[in-house]
């Protein structure tokens, strides 16, 4: 690895390591969302709350070298784009998610 590339490695860590509380935070968004579905109590404000989350998930999640994530949070993107989501797969799809970026958990 060269200088360069050393030094970019190590920006997009520090970026991670300060971006990660926003992270968990859509997560948990993404969580109150399927949860919400679950009970058949998904109101339009936290579904579009829960999308625009995984719309700024799939955005970021790539520049951190999290493709899968991106991918995962993309469908959910979408899933929420419906008038009512199905809410096993949005709890597969959030729980895929979570795997995918934090593998060791």
């Amino acid at each position: 690895m060269t200088g360069a590339e050393q030094k970019t490695a190590k920006l997009l860590a520090a970026l991670w390591v300060k971006n990660l509380p926003l992270v968990k935070e859509r997560l948990t968004m993404l969580d109150r969302a399927a949860e919400a579905a679950a009970a058949a109590h998904l109101d339009e404000a936290l579904r579009e709350a829960a999308a625009g989350g995984a719309h700024k998930l799939a955005g970021s999640l790539g520049m951190y070298g999290y493709d899968e994530g991106t991918r995962i949070a993309r469908e959910l993107e979408v899933t929420l784009g419906a008038a009512n989501p199905d809410a096993a797969r949005l709890s597969g799809l959030i729980a895929g998610l979570r795997a995918a970026i934090f593998p060791s958990a």
